[in-house]
């Protein structure tokens, strides 16, 4: 789950609603994968079309243009070109799944690794939104094809395999997803993605200390990362570390001055 993700996972109260109501199947810890239940709500399942009302109107207008000359379009070049276009619009509008799906009419006539990443990478940022089940497990499925690719030639990509292993933490077998975190981490302890993954995994399970010793670590090494930073102090106020909660929302309010950010600190200070 990227910081990108994380994968996508907004701070705040808010933020932290969103991330228990996640589809995920999880853990971390010694005795194997603790199952949780999963929340189900329903999607379109087309992957073009669902978001276009929520598209501004002039990336909408420039898409339709697009789209117009994409199919009416012969040429080979012309046509990959077309279809990149308009899933770098729809990227930028944040509607991940139909720049995927562009992304993949453009391999369909030239396939490269940067686009097969960018496809993946798509799928990726669409998987960290999904609610619904089946989409949840498609848009897992579309991430895996396209990203193990770049990940045969090029093993040393931790980024690629850190989102590979987040889309097997939703499947039938999740112990597959936290193996290659740990992977990721035992090539490269700092690394910031798979700390911080490992550490919302715990969160969601319910384990708190262990969840904090890993942002613990994420902020040792990347103390600029603000999510980590407090998601620490969330998970030292859940398993009952209140001096610690407190002195690390301290914290939390030094670093920003998001307004939404504060608001979440000042109600968990409240609590303490």
């Amino acid at each position: 789950m990227k910081k990108s993700q994380i994968i996508a996972i907004a701070i705040g109260i808010v933020a932290v609603a969103i991330l228990f109501s996640l589809p995920r199947v999880v853990v971390d810890n010694d005795e194997g994968v603790t199952e949780m239940s999963e929340t189900e709500q329903s999607e379109p399942n087309s992957p073009v079309g669902m978001h276009e009302p929520e598209v501004d109107e002039s990336i909408k207008a420039d898409i339709n243009t697009l789209l117009v000359k994409l199919e009416s379009e012969d040429n080979k070049e012309k046509f990959v070109t077309f279809a990149d276009s308009i899933a770098s619009l729809y990227f930028q509008a944040s509607k991940y799944d139909s720049a995927g799906f562009y992304y993949e009419r453009a391999l369909e006539k030239s396939t490269n690794l940067e686009r097969l990443e960018k496809t993946g990478n798509a799928y990726y940022e669409a998987y960290t939104f999904a609610l619904d089940e089946k989409k949840i497990v498609r848009l897992a499925e579309k991430t895996r094809t396209y990203l193990n690719q770049i990940l045969e030639k090029d093993p040393k990509r931790l980024d690629l395999k850190t989102k590979v292993a987040m889309t097997y933490v939703s499947s039938t077998n999740p112990m597959q997803g936290i193996t290659m975190l740990r992977e990721v981490l035992e090539a490269d302890p700092k690394n910031e993605d798979a700390l911080f993954n490992m550490g919302i995994l715990s969160m969601q399970s319910g384990q708190y200390k262990r969840a904090a010793e890993r942002f613990e670590e994420l902020v040792q090494y990347h103390p600029d990362n603000l999510q980590g930073q407090f998601y620490l102090a969330v998970s030292y106020f859940e398993s009952k570390q209140t001096n610690k909660a407190k002195k690390q929302f301290g914290k939390v309010k030094d670093m920003t001055m998001d307004q939404m950010i504060l608001s979440s600190v000042e109600s968990y200070l409240e609590r303490l």
